[in-house]
């Protein structure tokens, strides 16, 4: 199944203390995180196209010299959504991924789970079971205490018919609504349903300097 990945590296990192774009931070063999997140759909021949929604351009022209006619750099928004909308203007597939940048542990196995997912379903994500107890609060007081076995955590690459999430985004972008995720999208403008497909633990979000170790 050939698809397109978007991957949104467009963030600011801000937890990281950086000074900088934690995707281009680089990790104990030297390579910055964005490479590695690259890296598996590099290695898949089905993966027709990728597009790094990024605003550091001379940076990212560097990669894409090596790798000439699969890597599309697309310009970054204020906000993730608008740069997963920026990115879905140049998609060339009918299916496609959007994938973080900041997630460089994603598994060949997990990938190939997905894809399986997405020949017979509109949407599909990787998700992981909760290993906490999820409750909410309001006021400073627990008001409900959710059942473990019915919650997952979201994780990336997510994945849908193209049509279906440009369609997604184009009712969001008209009704000015910012969705938690990509899945959000297609739960609020379409009667798809999304597939879940069990993640790893290890294909995790490097948001704070912890996460790396």
């Amino acid at each position: 199944m050939k698809y397109t990945v978007i991957i949104v590296a467009a963030g600011s990192g801000t937890r990281m203390n950086l000074g900088y774009n934690k995707v281009y931070a680089p990790l104990s063999d030297g390579r910055t995180i964005l490479e590695h997140t690259m890296d598996v759909f590099l290695r898949d021949e089905e993966c027709t196209q990728i597009i790094v929604v990024t605003d550091a351009l001379q940076y990212m022209q560097k990669i894409t010299s090596r790798w000439p006619g699969k890597i599309l750099i697309a310009k970054g928004g204020r906000t993730r959504q608008e740069s997963v909308a920026s990115g879905l203007r140049a998609v060339l597939e009918d299916v496609v991924m959007i994938h973080d940048g900041a997630r460089p542990f994603l598994a060949d196995e997990s990938l190939q789970a997905l894809k399986q997912a997405m020949e017979t379903e509109e949407a599909a994500l990787l998700a992981v079971p909760c290993k906490d107890t999820i409750k909410k609060q309001e006021n400073g007081y627990i008001v409900t205490t959710y059942e473990r076995d019915t919650l997952c955590a979201a994780q990336t690459p997510q994945a849908f018919r193209t049509s279906l999430i440009m369609d997604c985004m184009e009712q969001a972008v008209r009704d000015g609504y910012t969705g938690t995720d990509d899945c959000s999208l297609a739960e609020k403008y379409s009667d798809a349903k999304v597939r879940v497909v069990e993640g790893s633990y290890g294909n995790r979000k490097v948001t704070t300097p912890e996460d790396l170790g």
